[in-house]
């Protein structure tokens, strides 16, 4: 066990923070070897792009995490009670997790096309724009026009992972909670949310960590542009390295992603310890 351990993931880490310290450049072999932190100075204080990028995927992870969020709760509660057709309901909000990156990529760029897009049509029809809008073109509009892409494909892993949990909830205590007469927001906030509190915040973390690595969506629909104002991270990252060729600065980039999601998880345990504190303390 230690053993493999150690194949798969010490040595490869290893390999990488190798790798960041030098100069590896595929077609530039005869600049290959140690250059120290120079891919790192170069990062932080000439990189005139890494920051706009950086800025860019924490805008990503928080505007698709937390509308995911939301969606996903309101939806779980929904499909949580007892109504005539809630099986075929629960498919319907299924349907986008089973559906690729890929596809649900290319099915937004038809949408948002300017010429044949469903959304310039249905806005043209309604007489609420005068002429057609270039969605993934626009400065103003590109970027939510891919936030709202990711949110429609991954709400559902929000409202899967709750509706889990709220079946775990014992219906007595919404009985006796009715019977002191407190309303469902009441019964939300005291019963529902304490106990769905840990998986609400494993959940996050883990669509966090795959929003931050997400690159498929943004990459089908704009490509990163115009102008790098949808290009995350993880996109800087393979850009530099399977489009340019330099492993060696994709190394220290990569290097520096891997320890903004080591702060994800540490602030997740913190968030959880907290957590399960209160509980303890209440």
């Amino acid at each position: 066990m230690a053993v493999l351990l150690v194949l798969f993931l010490v040595y490869p880490i290893f390999v990488v923070i190798d790798t960041s310290l030098k100069s590896y450049i595929l077609n530039k072999p005869y600049l290959d070897g140690y250059i120290g932190i120079k891919n790192y100075r170069v990062l932080f204080t000439e990189d005139r792009y890494f920051y706009t990028i950086l800025w860019v995927s924490i805008k990503w992870i928080l505007a698709t995490v937390s509308i995911q969020l939301i969606i996903g709760l309101t939806g779980a509660l929904l499909l949580n009670e007892k109504f005539k057709g809630r099986s075929f309901f629960r498919i319907l909000f299924f349907m986008p997790w089973a559906m690729s990156g890929i596809l649900t990529s290319q099915l937004f760029a038809l949408m948002y096309n300017q010429t044949i897009g469903l959304f310039n049509n249905v806005l043209l029809d309604l007489h609420i724009i005068t002429q057609a809008i270039a969605f993934t073109g626009n400065e103003h509009l590109v970027f939510m026009s891919v936030v709202i892409a990711e949110v429609w494909r991954g709400f559902p892993f929000f409202v899967i992972i709750i509706l889990a949990s709220l079946q775990s909830v014992n219906s007595e205590l919404y009985d006796s909670a009715h019977v002191d007469g407190a309303g469902r927001i009441m019964s939300f906030w005291y019963i529902t949310l304490p106990h769905i509190r840990e998986t609400l915040l494993f959940a996050i973390l883990l669509r966090a960590i795959w929003e931050f690595n997400n690159v498929d969506v943004i990459f089908n629909i704009t490509g990163g542009g115009p102008a790098y104002m949808t290009t995350t991270l993880s996109m800087y990252i393979v850009r530099n390295i399977l489009k340019l060729g330099d492993y060696g600065y994709g190394s220290s980039l990569t290097v520096i992603s891997s320890i903004i999601l080591l702060g994800f998880v540490l602030l997740y345990f913190k968030l959880s310890n907290s957590s399960k504190k209160e509980l303890t303390d209440a």
